[in-house]
């Protein structure tokens, strides 16, 4: 696991951070709605070509600090850090912009969320692609999207507006809007939808997102309509390949099943993470969250590194020509 070191400012724009084998760039973008930041995590010995890019999404209140394990919390998402450096990837984790909740979040496709910012963020991130490819030498034909909750509604929304970009895309902890913003999509996209069944923020039997302290949020599919979706898109046969993914843990309550529409893991397959009494969190191992989070949040699996799934889900997919 990387262990994240603050350096010195190299100028005003850039702060340089060393995580491991990996360097993480503070960068600042100039976009119509005013200044936008990410962190750019690039490996120290690349391998020979051009590198595969992955897009990080945070989810509502979070951040690209907390995404790539530099906040108050261990969030299961600093994983991909150890999958970047093994596999010789790009990370991109980009802030979000304040909604009118005053948090950071997405401009995702639910119509009935009015917190969520009204930025233009399938610009920022084409435009985060546009660089990465110009200037990073990201691969344009692997460049995959993955996202937390909001960040995961941001996932189908880039997929609808932004599918010919991307190779395969991740949502967790999120499911498909009932009053949708977004047009339908017109391109079947490779789909990893990973939710929990406990989920205390988005209830995987649909409905309306939040929780007491956290109102406005909007409403959702149930599970297994937006899995559905996504599957039906890609026209891929009903049935599914069904795997139970091995318990590490007898003291862990919650178990994995993992369903995949599409036997070529080249081509266009929807994969279902389905996290039996698990919440509103990632699965790790690795990286945990803390009693009292869990407590509203819901239980964490730890059979798997949600990263590590996801990449094992990405890496073989290219943007369809």
């Amino acid at each position: 696991m990387m262990t994240v070191v603050r350096y010195l400012p190299l100028i005003a724009a850039f702060t340089v951070l060393q995580a491991g084998a990996a360097t993480i760039v503070a960068e600042t973008m100039q976009r119509p709605e005013g200044p936008r930041t990410y962190l750019l995590a690039q490996p120290a010995s690349p391998a020979a070509g051009k590198l595969p890019l992955v897009i990080l999404l945070h989810g509502h209140m979070g951040s690209a600090n907390l995404t790539l394990g530099k906040g108050r919390i261990d969030d299961p998402a600093a994983a991909w850090l150890d999958v970047a450096d093994r596999e010789s990837l790009l990370l991109i984790a980009p802030d979000g912009a304040k909604g009118s909740d005053g948090q950071r979040g997405w401009n995702d496709c639910r119509a009935d969320a009015p917190s969520n910012p009204k930025t233009d963020d399938v610009g920022f991130i084409a435009a985060l692609i546009d660089q990465a490819v110009a200037q990073h030498n990201a691969d344009p034909s692997r460049v995959y999207l993955s996202g937390m909750s909001n960040g995961g509604g941001m996932v189908y929304r880039a997929a609808i507006e932004l599918g010919p970009r991307l190779a395969a895309v991740a949502a967790s902890n999120m499911l498909m809007p009932v009053k949708n913003l977004c047009p339908p999509p017109k391109r079947a996209l490779p789909m990893l939808v990973a939710h929990g069944t406990e989920d205390k923020i988005v209830p995987y039997a649909g409905g309306e997102v939040g929780h007491s302290l956290l109102t406005g949020r909007g409403s959702n599919m149930n599970a297994d309509e937006s899995v559905k979706y996504w599957r039906e898109l890609a026209q891929l046969p009903p049935a599914p390949a069904v795997t139970q993914v091995p318990h590490r843990d007898a003291a862990d309550k919650t178990s994995l099943v993992r369903y995949v529409w599409g036997a070529d893991p080249k081509s266009v397959q929807v994969e279902f993470l389905k996290m039996e009494n698990a919440g509103h969190v990632q699965p790790s191992a690795a990286h945990r969250l803390p009693p009292l989070m869990l407590s509203i949040l819901g239980k964490q699996n730890g059979d798997i590194e949600y990263a590590d799934e996801t990449w094992t889900f990405f890496k073989d997919k290219r943007v369809a020509p």
